[in-house]
């Protein structure tokens, strides 16, 4: 499942959530103030390579050849 990272449009609280595949309906709100006004917001990630090299990825499609 993954994790997607969400800021509040009203209070400007910043969160993540573990997403199931095939949820649908969950409402999201903020958990700070409960506001339903939340936008996604993108994120970047690490990875390791077999033999130790690591790097970073902010856009999500780098190539990782």
């Amino acid at each position: 499942m993954p994790i997607y990272s969400y800021e509040c449009k009203d209070c400007g609280e910043k969160f993540d959530m573990l997403v199931g595949v095939g949820t649908g309906g969950e409402e999201l709100k903020c958990k700070k103030c409960n506001s339903k006004r939340v936008q996604k917001v993108p994120t970047t990630f690490s990875f390791t390579i077999n033999g130790g090299s690591s790097g970073s990825c902010p856009t999500g499609t780098c190539n990782l050849d």
